[in-house]
């Protein structure tokens, strides 16, 4: 098995789709949750390495589907996604910030706009 040369940017928390719902969700200490400010945050290598491996076993699972690590900035305690298309996934799918996740997460949705 080839090791991988591909540097990562930290920290970084994993996203997934839950297979049942089709939900966004994010690796937590006890397992998935909807909510961004409860996934654990990868400061380093081998934590991210440790993510990958559960988003591996999550799949062989057939809890989740498209699991992957992205990198965030981290205020106040909470990730908020480095780029758009995953600052949309975790606060969207809604243009309409008065509808779902948006309006649940308001004060996240407000961090993550900035």
């Amino acid at each position: 098995m080839a090791v991988s040369t591909k540097r990562r940017l930290l920290p970084a928390i994993l996203i997934a789709n839950d297979l049942r719902s089709g939900e966004v969700v994010f690796r937590a200490r006890g397992g998935w949750s909807p909510d961004p400010r409860d996934a654990r945050i990868a400061q380093d290598e081998a934590a991210a390495d440790a993510l990958e491996a559960e988003a591996h076993a999550a799949t062989a699972r057939q809890e989740v589907v498209d699991a992957y690590l992205i990198d965030v900035d981290v205020k106040d305690g909470a990730p908020t996604p480095r780029h758009f298309r995953e600052r949309f996934k975790t606060l969207g799918p809604s243009v309409y910030p008065q509808l779902g996740k948006q309006a649940e997460l308001a004060g996240y949705a407000a961090a993550a706009a900035e």
